[in-house]
């Protein structure tokens, strides 16, 4: 390695990306720095799912003992017929799930993972996280990169051997890394709500969706999503509609009467959720072409969102940033002495698995939607499957190891 090559990674954005980027280099033995533009972190973002390919990388990056109790690991997902309630099959997890894929399945509250991964960070000494500090540009330098930080009315640099952008799905940086494409709305937003299981909403819910597992009921107009969050206190909600929130945010409270409408085919007790679990915040649903360009090889690499946001209809898009965190990381310290080749090297390994996630994306939402006679013929499909079958088509997503 060049002397004029630290062994410094800068991190651009402190989100899940970003923050399982900064631990993964930093068991490493690298020196990290992470920009953050907000100047405090608020609570934002509803729940999340994180599945076993997911939960194996934060459980050796010491993540999941920092989350504790605040997971929980649901016994299983189950699909139901949103007009109907009846039950249309079951994908068992809990203990069989992290028996089958060595890790468990968790659903957690976004900003619990946050502040898991933040108490990490604040314990390893290899890391320094700076807020109200936003990484603006990038000079490409014989021996590395540096990086033009505005932090207030100032202008400063940092100096390392590779940029990871992790700024997420509006990224500023994309526009920096030539033949990456841009954030797109997808014409689908997703209304997000949090319920008390104590609550009316979460005793209307109790029968068709307890809080020991993740529920989705399916109808051509939507599908709603509820699981539990917080040990088991709270229920999450988030239903999928046509439709633009326009600007990106996790705050965007809107009318709920297009969500009514939209729950009208469901039957009781979910048609009234819309008045029944409010407040709802409304996240417009942007994507960005996985086919588009996420590195360059002179020490500049998009990851997570801001390389290949997704729909989430397969879950997956804070999974595969945290892998996408994890393999640069491995592939990076294999080559200290070349990170271009492991830049290049990680956009290749990644774009097949980032592909055929998004491929998975766009069944799921066919089929969910789906209506009449193919609507039908899922439900015969579903009711003919047994549960090993189904849990056996996820061993390529949650069977994942980096290493292979």
């Amino acid at each position: 390695m060049s002397d004029r090559l630290p062994r410094t990674i800068i991190v651009a954005g402190a989100g899940i990306a970003g923050l399982t980027a900064a631990l993964a280099f930093a068991a490493r033995g690298f020196q990290v720095e992470v920009f953050e533009r907000v100047a405090r972190f608020e609570e934002i973002g509803a729940g999340i799912q994180l599945s076993p390919n997911a939960t194996r990388i934060l459980g050796r990056l010491g993540v999941l003992d920092a989350l504790g109790a605040d997971a929980v690991a649901p016994e299983a997902i189950v699909l139901r017929d949103g007009a109907s309630l009846g039950e249309l099959a079951r994908v068992p997890l809990g203990k069989p799930a992290e028996a089958r894929w060595k890790a468990p399945y968790l659903v957690a509250h976004r900003a619990d993972l946050h502040r898991a991964l933040l108490a990490c960070i604040s314990s390893e000494p290899n890391i320094r996280l700076s807020l109200g500090a936003a990484v603006s540009d990038i000079a490409f330098e014989p021996g590395g990169v540096t990086a033009i930080v505005k932090r207030n009315d100032r202008t400063e640099e940092a100096a390392g051997m590779l940029l990871v952008a992790a700024d997420g799905v509006w990224s500023s940086l994309r526009r920096l890394v030539k033949g990456s494409r841009e954030s797109r709305p997808t014409g689908r937003m997703a209304w997000r709500s949090l319920a008390d299981v104590a609550s009316p909403a979460g005793k209307a819910l109790a029968k068709f969706a307890p809080a020991d597992r993740v529920t989705a009921f399916l109808d051509p107009a939507l599908h709603l999503v509820v699981y539990p969050l917080r040990g088991g206190a709270m229920l999450n909600l988030v239903a999928l509609t046509a439709g633009d929130a326009g600007t990106g945010s996790w705050a965007n409270r809107a009318d709920p009467l297009p969500l009514a409408r939209a729950l009208s085919g469901f039957a009781a007790p979910l048609s009234g959720l819309a008045d029944a679990a409010g407040p709802w915040t409304v996240w417009p649903i942007h994507a960005v072409d996985p086919e588009g360009a996420w590195t360059d090889r002179r020490g500049l690499v998009l990851i997570g969102d801001a390389a290949h946001a997704m729909t989430p209809f397969a879950a997956q898009g804070a999974a595969m940033a945290i892998e996408d965190a994890y393999v640069l990381a491995m592939l990076v310290a294999e080559r200290p002495d070349d990170p271009g080749s492991a830049l290049a090297r990680h956009e290749a390994i990644r774009r097949p698995r980032i592909r055929r996630v998004v491929r998975r994306g766009a069944f799921n939402h066919f089929t969910w939607h789906a209506s009449g006679p193919v609507a039908l013929a899922r439900n015969l499909v579903l009711a003919a499957r047994p549960a090993e079958r189904l849990a056996a088509d996820f061993d390529w997503l949650y069977g994942w190891q980096a290493e292979s």
